[in-house]
């Protein structure tokens, strides 16, 4: 079975904070990504605002007809708001001010009380809390641990791989994390820097049900259009 696609729209929204206008429109974007065949909307709504806003998030609610996935960090004003407005899932992530994307995995082990108050809390209010972490042992476990639903395996070390042996061996950890995943009952999914060219070899790992996707597709769209962009993308997972 393959893996659902998830396509985070953030990037959208950056060319429209270029300009400071209301184009391109993320809700118009999740709504040709549905058409396409994805099966879920990704939205990051950072401390700082930079690209995905509070009212883009209460429309894309009103909107999408899919699932929709909140990318998160723990910070209480960013919880308050998912708490408000009540997206289909959450995944919980790092955030760095200064960081241009996420650069790693979510420390669970060194914040895990901190993390799971705030899974029970949107587990309280019907939403699904997925983790977003590095695949790596202590770390799955402490996901377990704090009561979350998923995980969403971070790719980025296979994605970054300079050479193919190096990327087969970030293969072989995402795979190793993977089952112990599962051996504790925990859904798995994975993203982060997933682009055209490595997709094939992540989607080809058994149990992993979604791949979250954004950049790469963003960056396609403005060449093939996001309609077969996204189509693209399916067709290679």
């Amino acid at each position: 079975m393959m893996p659902l696609l998830g396509v985070n729209i953030d990037h959208v929204a950056t060319l429209r904070q270029a300009r400071g206008g209301r184009e391109p429109d993320p809700i118009q974007a999740a709504g040709i990504v549905e058409q396409a065949g994805a099966k879920a909307i990704v939205v990051h709504l950072r401390e700082d605002r930079r690209h995905i806003n509070e009212g883009d998030v209460w429309s894309l609610r009103k909107t999408v007809t899919t699932k929709l996935n909140l990318e998160m960090s723990i910070a209480p004003e960013i919880v308050n708001i998912a708490v408000q407005i009540k997206p289909d899932q959450t995944t919980l992530v790092p955030e760095k001010r200064e960081e241009l994307t996420t650069e790693g995995g979510l420390d669970v082990v060194s914040r895990q009380q901190a993390v799971r108050e705030v899974v029970l809390r949107l587990k309280k209010e019907g939403i699904k809390v997925s983790l977003f972490i590095d695949p790596v042992n202590v770390q799955i476990e402490a996901a377990k641990r704090t009561g979350a639903n998923l995980i969403e395996l971070h790719t980025g070390d296979f994605a970054n791989a300079p050479d193919e042996i190096t990327q087969d061996r970030q293969l072989t950890k995402l795979i190793k994390a993977k089952d112990l995943a599962v051996d504790k009952g925990l859904i798995v999914t994975a993203g982060h820097g997933l682009n055209y060219q490595n997709v094939k070899k992540v989607a080809g790992i058994d149990a992993v049900e979604e791949l979250n996707i954004g950049y790469s597709i963003i960056s396609r769209a403005v060449f093939v259009g996001l309609d077969r962009a996204v189509k693209e993308m399916l067709e290679l997972i």
